[in-house]
């Protein structure tokens, strides 16, 4: 499986911030570690262009993030300190989801490293989550005449907001949003499809809710490609989370979705999103859990 990286995923932070920046290099490490991908399987991303940017974000929100012209709110509402560094790191992070859904029309299934970051509006970005990576690779794949409709897998345990609000308008673009009801963002921008989940939802609950409104997005939205926000946030003990998923109810979790979506014949694009357990190394693992179910389900097709 081809998986997009860059080393400029990662940027530098202040001592202390939640942002678990360590993770996307601690991913790269584990799948080469365990064999689940080679060096040769990893491309490295170039930087999105403005222009690309453009078919979702707001000229004026561009603006600001080029120049660093972010007032003291807006950074604040974003969650991390402008720094062209952060800027360049959310660009190359684009590109690669965009990489990533070319490489899962070509192989079945591919992987950004990095991405999913569903609270990024077309006139700013919150919950750091700086520019829409699904945003843009849809509008630049349809430009193209590569797909023209889309599913949105997204099970962070916070709604996608940004992403819903992205694609408000788009018939040919379904967003599925199953998440924690009473977790950021506590003033949602609807999907097509969402499922709120109370605290404290655990496997049972959980693996019971998706294998009824996943087969109901498919049936709705007849893609021609998926994107995977898998994030790992819905874990019990999660710094951010409020659900309760065992390890082995996330593996439930990505293979019923990587093999309904898969055992369908549809191309998967597979995306981090959020996760915030006890260091980024954990974080990492977790998110590896994907990788290899997707590993293991390609493998036996």
């Amino acid at each position: 499986m081809r998986v997009n990286y860059s080393p400029g995923y990662t940027v530098p932070l202040p001592d202390g911030h939640a942002f678990p920046m360590g993770k996307f290099a601690a991913l790269r490490e584990i799948l080469e570690r365990d064999g689940l991908i080679s060096p040769a399987d990893v491309v490295e991303p170039g930087e999105a262009s403005w222009e690309e940017l453009a078919l979702v974000h707001t000229p004026a929100y561009l603006y600001k993030l080029r120049h660093g012209t972010l007032d003291r709110a807006e950074v604040r509402r974003l969650g991390l300190p402008w720094s062209p560094a952060l800027v360049r790191r959310s660009r190359l992070a684009v590109r690669g989801t965009v990489n990533a859904a070319w490489m899962a029309l070509e192989d079945g299934v591919a992987a950004n490293l990095a991405g999913g970051t569903h609270h990024a509006f077309p006139d700013h970005g919150e919950g750091f989550c700086v520019l829409n990576d699904v945003g843009v690779a849809v509008r630049m794949l349809r430009r193209g005449g590569w797909i023209r409709r889309v599913l949105v897998v997204d099970l962070d345990v916070h709604q996608g907001n940004g992403t819903a609000a992205v694609f408000a308008a788009d018939p040919d673009t379904f967003t599925f949003s199953m998440h924690g009801e009473g977790n950021y963002p506590f003033r949602e921008t609807p999907s097509d499809l969402d499922m709120g989940l109370p605290d404290g939802t655990g496997d049972e609950e959980y693996e019971e809710a998706l294998l009824r409104f996943l087969p109901e997005a498919l049936a709705r939205s007849r893609p021609d490609l998926v994107f995977y926000l898998g994030g790992i946030d819905v874990l019990a003990g999660d710094r951010f989370g409020r659900l309760a998923l065992t390890r082995a109810g996330l593996e439930r979790r990505d293979r019923i979705v990587i093999g309904t979506i898969r055992g369908e014949g549809l191309p998967l694009a597979l995306l981090l999103s959020g996760g915030y357990a006890a260091t980024p190394e954990l974080t990492a693992e977790l998110h590896a859990v994907a990788h290899r179910t997707a590993r293991e389900i390609e493998s036996a097709a």
